[in-house]
């Protein structure tokens, strides 16, 4: 694990490497101000101030070197991370402001996933100061729980089934001092049968179950964070193609950001009653898998007839939405990477939020404007709920004619929460196509930083 916390440190005027974010509409007036030596050098680097752009600056003697950066007018998360890996491992401050929101981009450009490299390189460790030290535990927590949530999504299936999922969730809950449980076999297909039937196929070793973390003082707001953790994602009997298959270890994505959203509220001690929920299971093919056809029973009483077994995710979260709401919490938010239909309408970069509650949503995307980190609220769209009618069942887990497959996985889900209860879902995708500065290609964490934005806003202390 990236040891956060020793990248960035308070300024107390110990000896650092200085560094010039300099804007393209200010860049005349700031190189006017630089000596002659320093001007040459800017000059060669073609360095003008845009985004992106970087140049070495020699100084009076060889120790005394400093690096200009081009940013944009207002500096975001990821405006640094670009130039971390430009630069040789030293300590840094910034020469005219401070570092703000975007330590978070210098914090994670230095976080690698190498579990499986027998030859890692090492990273230089690039120590920045800041003059703001209160904001330091906030921002090494928040670039923990994005690692978090990249390591699990990255690690693959075979060591990152629902027992280990478990051991992750019980990690935490010993770190926090919060009860963990587990509810698996006869208990499990009592108690959740639809997240027993998806994951009864699978093997003894990796066989369903029911994680469970409880924090905090009961007196305070009861709040649920929930995530979807299929571990690996065959589709079932409607079994996907390889090329459709190939990124499923990250269908647990769900319960890796919900995971990480739940140990931030703990690390902060919010003044709340917290409840994680995460069905893990594996969706895999055997002679034991539910079926197209299928009715099953869920623990709300819903009867549900199976149109698709690769639409498991709604099942396993159906039944644990059901759980949650039984405790009337004032607060339900759920992580799934549910479909891809989410991602035909958004892209990779864009989770799809449904909610319940207009204030809820409005909190939701403000957060998310304020710590850019960008999510889209789609429409629980009424009308669209005959597309799940089923004529031997309650409802069908597929919308027939496979459009608006999004808002329909969100209308099944939205049967298992009371109309009087917020409720917020994330369709997110949690992974990343394409390296991006602070990003690499892999499992991210996608609306993880805008959910707890708002709780933070919401019952900080």
């Amino acid at each position: 694990m990236t040891d956060f916390a020793s990248l960035l440190q308070p300024d107390r005027g110990q000896p650092a490497h200085l560094l010039h974010l300099v804007r393209a509409a200010g860049f005349d007036e700031w190189i006017a101000g630089q000596p002659e030596r320093a001007r040459g050098a800017i000059e060669a680097a073609l360095f003008k101030g845009k985004p992106g752009q970087f140049a070495l600056i020699p100084g009076a003697k060889p120790e005394d070197w400093s690096a200009a950066i081009g940013m944009p007018e207002d500096v975001g998360p990821w405006d640094l991370a670009g130039a971390v890996t430009r630069l040789p491992g030293a300590t840094f401050r910034l020469a005219e402001e401070d570092v703000g929101a975007a330590a978070l981009g210098w914090l994670l450009a230095h976080h690698r996933f190498d579990r499986y490299l027998s030859e890692a390189e090492p990273i230089p460790q690039r120590v920045l100061l800041t003059s703001d030290p209160a904001r330091i535990d906030e921002t090494v927590r928040l670039a923990a729980a994005v690692a978090l949530v990249r390591d699990l999504v990255d690690t693959p299936a075979g060591d990152m089934g629902p027992a280990e999922l478990a051991q992750a969730v019980e990690a935490v809950a010993n770190a926090n001092g919060a009860n963990f449980k587990v509810v698996q076999g006869d208990a499990l297909a009592q108690g959740f049968p639809m997240i027993a039937a998806v994951g009864r196929a699978a093997t003894r070793e990796r066989a369903p179950r029911l994680i469970e973390l409880e924090w905090g003082d009961p007196s305070h707001p009861r709040i649920a964070i929930i995530g979807k953790g299929v571990c690996f994602d065959s589709g079932g009997l409607d079994i996907k193609p390889s090329s459709g298959m190939l990124l499923m270890k990250k269908d647990m994505g769900g319960a890796a950001h919900a995971l990480a959203l739940a140990s931030l509220v703990m690390q902060a001690g919010l003044p709340l009653r917290l409840q994680l929920l995460i069905p893990a299971v594996e969706n895999a093919v055997s002679a034991e898998a539910f079926r197209p056809g299928d009715i099953l029973k869920s623990r709300k009483g819903i009867t549900v007839e199976i149109g698709n077994t690769d639409a498991e995710g709604r099942l396993v979260l159906g039944d644990a939405l059901a759980l949650a709401v039984e405790r009337e919490p004032v607060l339900v938010i759920d992580f799934a990477t549910l479909t891809g239909a989410a991602r035909v309408a958004l892209g990779p970069d864009l989770p799809a939020l449904f909610a319940n509650d207009d204030s809820l949503a409005d909190d939701l995307l403000a957060a998310a404007t304020r710590c850019s980190d960008p999510i889209w609220r789609m429409p629980l769209w009424a009308g669209y709920a005959d597309m799940l009618k089923s004529t031997v069942a309650d409802v069908n887990n597929a919308g027939e004619g496979g459009m608006a497959g999004s808002v329909t996985a969100a209308l099944f889900l939205q049967k298992f929460v009371p109309a009087a209860t917020p409720w917020a879902h994330f369709d997110t995708f949690a992974w990343r196509p394409s390296a991006k500065p602070g990003r690499p290609r892999g499992g991210d964490a996608l609306g993880l930083r805008a959910a707890w934005e708002m709780l933070r806003t919401r019952y900080g202390r």
